[in-house]
């Protein structure tokens, strides 16, 4: 399968498979877990995978089309499905050739999906899971605040701070585990308003043994910041996808009612996008504010076609199972994922500038 036959599969699957069924997948586990098996049956969850190991390794600027494909069916599989390419990616770079064989090829051979833990890495002071070293590995103890996909991923890559401050990365199971060599104690499902179907929870270890054999790396202190750094424009292509959400419900609301008013609105709203997207290409060697002023201005125009499709669709978007209210509620995941201190500062700057 070439790279434009991936695209091509991905939105035939999308709009025949996933789009009908768009707000039960919201809001209902076992029915993303189907979507998403539908995207691995299809070899779609392997896109970040090298080649050398069964995967397609599609190129950024492709990638990034497929992620806007999945944002704009169903914000649920593509949060989730976004995960789960991040820590392929993180493997794949990793220099534990074992690992890499062991896990990579799985991946491809559809028997794996993974869930990612080290947001946490983000937050100001003492660290929430802390790594001992020890002969064989690190004894990794402490909360992980934040992890999705529990019962739709069968292993996750953690985050751990060692005395140094360095960080460890290494891939533990996702499930609760009470052995000998630590214990694994995964929390109650949180209760989110949005995309609440991904099965977030926290996890908390107590001296479990991260094995030499699992680890990934060991990140240099500031790491995530410096990655942060790089990665500003990572969830754009995602927020371009709910962004076309939007203006689905838009268009589809200007036919059935055959208000010229919200016509001409959808079409304002689509020059704003097709302007972003004309600038995302070039974004990518641009300054840092000027990066971070582009995905503030994205989330700013998810938020906006999101509320305009609430608009358009009058008290009807308050059913629990109307479009407009699911992707009014996944411009706020849109506005939150990834954020940093200098994220928020610019979605501030763009509200009240």
């Amino acid at each position: 399968m070439d790279f434009q036959d991936i695209l091509n599969t991905t939105e035939t699957y999308l709009k025949e498979c996933v789009s009908p069924h768009a707000e039960i997948i919201d809001g209902d586990s076992e029915a993303l877990k189907i979507a998403v098996s539908g995207l691995e049956s299809r070899s779609l969850l392997a896109l970040r995978v090298p080649q050398k190991w069964g995967g397609a390794d599609i190129p950024p600027e492709l990638f990034y089309q497929y992620q806007e494909l999945t944002a704009r069916y169903s914000g649920a599989l593509a949060f989730l499905q976004t995960q789960h390419h991040s820590a392929t990616a993180m493997i794949a770079s990793s220099d534990n050739e074992m690992l890499k064989s062991r896990y990579l090829g799985a991946i491809a051979q559809k028997e794996l999906r993974l869930g990612v833990g080290f947001s946490h890495l983000r937050r100001s002071g003492n660290p929430a899971v802390t790594a001992t070293p020890i002969k064989d590995g690190y004894l990794l103890s402490g909360n992980v605040p934040w992890i999705t996909g529990f019962g739709l991923f069968q292993k996750f890559i953690v985050a751990a701070v060692l005395p140094d401050n360095r960080a460890v990365f290494g891939v533990l199971p996702f499930a609760n585990i009470d052995r000998e060599y630590g214990k694994i104690a995964v929390s109650e499902i949180m209760q989110l308003i949005a995309m609440n179907s991904t099965n977030t929870v926290t996890a908390t270890l107590d001296n479990w043994l991260l094995h030499e054999s699992e680890i990934i790396a060991v990140k240099p202190v500031g790491w995530i910041a410096e990655n942060d750094s790089k990665n500003i424009l990572n969830f754009v292509p995602g927020t371009f996808g709910c962004i076309r959400a939007g203006l689905d419900v838009i268009s589809a609301a200007a036919t059935s009612k055959d208000s010229p008013a919200i016509a001409a609105a959808y079409g304002k709203l689509e020059q704003k996008l097709d302007r972003l997207k004309q600038h995302f290409p070039q974004s990518q060697h641009s300054s840092k504010a000027e990066q971070l002023a582009l995905r503030a201005e994205a989330i700013d125009l998810a938020v906006r076609c999101g509320h305009a499709a609430v608009v358009v669709s009058s008290g009807a978007a308050n059913g629990t199972l109307h479009p407009a209210g699911r992707v009014y509620r996944e411009a706020l995941v849109y506005t939150v994922s990834g954020q940093t201190k200098d994220v928020m500062e610019a979605e501030l700057d763009r509200i009240v500038g």
